[in-house]
């Protein structure tokens, strides 16, 4: 599958999606939210801006990841389990389960 033309294209254009779709549930809530993504590989933390080291990190909101990690997980959405861990999108996912899951993060953020 990976040797397949635009393989890794298309699940980087997944990812940003997804992740994209993410910062927008965040909006809409008025939480703060940033993302990243490389490839298949994206993580995301509660904070106005992309933290550029651990002690940063270790700063965001921990307890909103914490009550949105187990309210995804409610919703059948399983993420990495820690914020600075990295969660991944597979050639397996498809549109439906992108708005799927922006949705369950929707239901969650509120």
């Amino acid at each position: 599958e990976i040797r397949k033309p635009g393989f890794f294209e298309a699940l980087g254009a997944k990812t940003q999606s997804l992740v994209q779709g993410l910062e927008g549930a965040a909006r809409e809530a008025g939480v703060p939210f940033v993302g990243d993504s490389q490839g298949g590989m994206f993580g995301f933390f509660f904070a106005s801006e992309l933290p550029q080291n651990y002690g940063v990190v270790m700063g965001t909101d921990k307890e909103r990841f914490n009550r949105f990690f187990h309210a995804m997980l409610d919703r059948g959405v399983y993420l990495a389990p820690a914020m600075y861990e990295a969660s991944f999108v597979s050639s397996a996912h498809n549109a439906q389960d992108i708005a799927a899951t922006c949705q369950a993060a929707r239901e969650a953020l509120r």
